[in-house]
């Protein structure tokens, strides 16, 4: 059949076929040719068949491969969307009738439609298969591997594989379970946000795993987005053994972009297999590989240099732009997918994942509005708070310090001795106020610092780090998260030259860690691996991507508005400690006073915080005017614009704009410009249009940047300790007291632990204890004995009251609070005090003492399992030192121990 000309009726669509579509189907390999009735389809190999006729009328295209049509392509002009068009390609599909292939009533199994912009892609194999949008046709090669794939097959060796390696948690299985459940009903988007500390990458490595073992995926891409976390994503799944004996770079290819010796610890030694292009431009049918990188990297490659994000596509030197196919890679996994802070990042981020044809998987533990919105399929949860009930994070206290300045602002009265800093050289002058002035919290750091503020915020922190090191013999990890980092004003400078001298504990004591420093990642590594520093300083450096397992303090000095950033910064404390095993908690220091952990407590867990916007420029602006693109509003940002010039430009600036306005005045400029657009558009519009107008609209000059330290301006600082419950509530150490004892009145009646304490202390024995501290983490304020006593402490002015006192109290004020030590010596007392003992009677009442301190009850298995008894010689020494009358006295003393 002919093809159509440009007299046709359908002269769009056939003008639509030729200038776009055909080259977009050449591009993908196949050769466009027109229908011969006389030659056989084995004579189209390759091919894109024009107008193939089928039993219910020609398709627009016919994709023929191996002497079969594998795919239907229509074709419509570019006004229409291509959506809704796929019913015909299915309506050709079912009469393709001489097609050697069968799918239920189809014979075509893989349909397109298109407009020439857009491509809709339909599998029409499995009835769960749902179109979907696609940025190019597949090649040949890819369709005919397509054919050869069964998904329900692999599904099924892959749910008869174990998951049950020894590292995996249960959660993580279940994961796993709950991705592989979404493959087998054909996702092809789900996201799994996990709390950070909880495993991702291992869950997804052992996912991988599964996913390359059972053949459901073979060609997988692990996306990150900076180098260094690739680097430990390789080590993370060179590391894991998945069969015995056996590493999985040993069992499936792992490749990865190149690396730089700083990506990887100090003096670590790891030689990774960098991809070669021929798996990215020309893949195989037999592939099966792993590849880590980038996004920043993967996007050159597929947009070139000039697409690259976020100011990190300098790291990628080597990266260059490659051809390569959608079906490259048939499983996408982007780690930490939130990423993406402004409309054009979370833009090119989300072309770099759309470009391939393939199943994507988001990791997050900060789930955003838009990535909810890409990856459509939540498909698994782990929260935080789960994570902290079951033991595998730690919860965390928060001190509110409040400081008048922090809250109310900074003002500077007229006499005053203030340093003025030139913000280009860093030199200091000092003067006085000549008047009176205010600053409003949001310039301070930027436009004025306060030294006695600073100072007394960290003095403040340092009464919570020698109490720290007092209890525990070690000083905590400290993160502060400074305002910025600026050049000769640096918030981070200053409250690491503070800290060196508040804590007088040397120079490498503290250090700044951001982008500004030699070899940050180094810099990070000795703060996670050295005792030296102990309090780092950054900005957002450390938010994301790091762990560092130790750290006890997390400190906000630096005010925060979005909530992913604000989750990742806290998510730096969550883990369990690596060298500090009795890590139990961290401590959240909010500098302002509790408001920056309120503003985020009622929102929801998926942030509604949206990409900045990327505004127009001034000049797109004028332009929308010129073209009449909504004229009326954008007449309006552009007098916004030149308002807000006015308020930012030089007096140089004003001289400069006399050129084209008269006396340089912006301002009325810009109040008169709608009159002058509406009276004489042409004219006014001249002059907004002209080259060197728009360029002085876009460099005008600035003043220079001015920047105060008051240095005789006194801050108020004070703090209070506060208790988190389960839903993020926070509670004074009185109101936690007041919540403690509500909650043992509450429960007398049912858990028996209390019941013994306050009516038959004869019954107390190490189940009870074990009950009573049970019950009481299980509860919404998880209470413990350690935030107990500390409540006390502040609140009763008793320090280290123990947990029996504590719930006698609790119901009755008039009883003491006693610490450990005091109610065991008073219990023994009471039952030892008027007998007399053997020598090694009373060695082995000491050891008895000893272990009551620590756990205030003891049973005789405590004889064989406890060192201090059983080197001793155990139960049975003990028993016939008190001529087997042990059992008893033991019965009495936990008596006394809980009267």
């Amino acid at each position: 059949m002919p093809r159509r000309t440009a007299a046709s009726p359908a002269n769009s669509e056939w003008l639509t076929r030729r200038n776009i579509v055909d080259p977009k189907l050449k591009a993908a390999g196949w050769k466009v040719c027109d229908y011969n009735p006389k030659l056989a389809l084995t004579s189209y190999n390759n091919c894109a068949i024009v107008e193939y006729p089928t039993d219910n009328g020609p398709a627009d295209y016919a994709l023929c491969s191996g002497g079969r049509i594998l795919g239907i392509v229509e074709a419509k002009k570019l006004s229409l969307g291509p959506q809704n068009v796929l019913t015909q390609s299915e309506r050709y599909s079912r009469g393709a009738t001489s097609n050697t292939l069968s799918f239920s009533s189809y014979h075509v199994p893989f349909l397109y439609s298109t407009n020439g912009e857009l491509i809709r892609h339909h599998d029409i194999r499995h009835a769960n298969n749902q179109s979907r949008e696609i940025k190019a046709f597949h090649t040949p090669a890819a369709l005919e591997e397509k054919l050869t794939q069964n998904l329900d097959a692999a599904c099924g060796v892959l749910k008869l594989l174990p998951n049950d390696h020894k590292r995996l948690r249960p959660y993580q299985q279940d994961c796993n379970t709950a991705i592989e459940q979404a493959i087998t009903e054909r996702r092809h988007h789900m996201l799994v946000a996990m709390a950070t500390g909880t495993g991702k990458t291992f869950t997804m490595v052992n996912e991988v795993y599964r996913l390359m073992k059972s053949g459901v995926a073979k060609r997988i891409l692990f996306l990150v987005d900076r180098r260094a976390l690739a680097a430990q994503a390789v080590r993370s799944f060179a590391a894991f053994e998945p069969e015995a004996g056996l590493k999985f770079d040993k069992i499936f290819e792992v490749f990865s972009q190149r690396f730089q010796t700083g990506d990887f610890e100090e003096g670590e030694k790891f030689d990774s297999k960098v991809l070669p292009n021929r798996y990215l431009t020309a893949p195989k049918t037999g592939d099966t590989f792993l590849y880590i990188c980038t996004i920043q990297r993967m996007t050159i490659n597929l947009f070139g240099k000039s697409a690259a994000f976020g100011g990190e596509g300098d790291e990628e030197d080597d990266a260059t732009q490659l051809e390569i196919p959608i079906h490259a890679f048939d499983m996408i996994i982007a780690d930490e997918c939130h990423r993406g802070y402004t409309a054009q990042e979370v833009a090119t981020w989300r072309a770099t994942l759309d470009y391939f044809d393939a199943t994507k998987i988001g990791l997050t533990a900060t789930p955003a509005a838009h990535t909810t919105t890409f990856f459509k399929y939540l498909v698994y949860r782990y929260e935080y708070e789960r994570a902290v009930r079951e033991g595998h994070l730690v919860d965390y206290d928060v001190v509110a310090i409040r400081s008048e300045v922090r809250m109310s602002g900074a003002f500077l009265k007229e006499g005053e001795l203030v340093g003025l800093v030139d913000t280009a050289n860093g030199s200091e002058q000092l003067d006085n106020m000549e008047d009176d002035r205010g600053f409003e919290v949001t310039e301070l750091e930027s436009k004025v610092t306060v030294p006695d503020s600073n100072r007394k915020i960290l003095e403040e922190l340092k009464t919570y780090c020698d109490e720290h090191e007092l209890k525990y013999g070690r000083f905590p990890k400290t993160l502060i998260f400074a305002a910025n980092d600026l050049p000769h004003t640096s918030h981070a400078d200053q409250l690491v030259e503070m800290a060196r001298e508040i804590f007088n504990r040397g120079e490498a004591f503290a250090a700044k860690i951001t982008g500004r420093v030699d070899r940050p990642l180094q810099r990070i590594r000795e703060f996670r691996n050295r005792p030296n520093p102990c309090i780092a300083v950054t900005v957002d450096l450390l938010s994301t991507g790091v762990d560092i397992p130790d750290l006890e303090f997390i400190v906000f000095l630096r005010p925060v508005k979005s909530r992913i950033l604000f989750e990742q910064m806290l998510g730096r404390g969550t883990r369990k400690g690596e060298r500090f095993p009795d890590k139990s908690h961290f401590t959240v220091f909010d500098c302002f006073d509790g408001t920056l952990l309120e503003f985020f407590r009622n929102a929801t867990a998926i942030t509604a915080v949206k990409p900045i916007a990327k505004t127009r420029t001034i000049i797109e602006i004028i332009d929308d005017i010129w073209q009449n693109k909504d004229r009326v509003y954008s007449i309006r940002c552009l007098v916004k614009r030149l308002q807000r010039i006015d308020k930012e430009m030089s007096g140089e600036a004003r001289e400069d704009f006399a050129t084209f306005i008269p006396d340089g005045d912006m301002a009325r400029y810009a109040d008169e410009l709608t009159k002058r657009l509406t009276d004489d558009f042409t004219g006014a519009m001249a002059l907004l249009r002209n080259p060197a107008f728009q360029d002085l609209l876009v460099n005008f000059k600035r003043p220079e940047r001015t920047f105060i330290k008051g240095y005789e301006v006194q801050d108020q600082v004070s703090s209070a300790w506060m208790v988190r419950d389960a839903d993020g509530n926070e509670y004074k150490p009185a109101d936690y007291l007041i919540a403690f004892a509500n909650f043992i009145k509450g429960h007398k009646d049912d858990i028996v632990a209390i019941q013994i304490l306050l009516d038959r202390p004869a019954d107390w024995n190490v189940e009870a204890l074990s009950e009573l501290r049970s019950k009481l983490a299980a509860a919404s304020l998880r209470f413990n004995e350690e935030r107990l006593q500390k409540a006390h402490e502040i609140a009763s002015h008793k320090a280290m009251a123990d947990i029996i006192s504590m719930v006698k109290y609790a119901v009755d004020k008039e009883k003491e609070l006693y610490t450990a030590t005091e109610r065991v010596q008073r219990a023994m007392m009471r039952i030892t005090g008027s007998q007399k003992f053997t020598a090694e009677q009373l060695h082995w009442l000491e050891r008895v003492r000893a272990h009551l301190i620590e756990n205030l009850s003891i049973s005789r298995d405590d004889f064989d399992d406890i060192p201090v008894f059983s080197h001793a010689g155990g139960w049975g020494k003990a028993n016939r030192e008190f001529a087997g009358h042990l059992v008893d006295l033991l019965n009495k003393i936990n008596e006394a121990v809980a009267a």
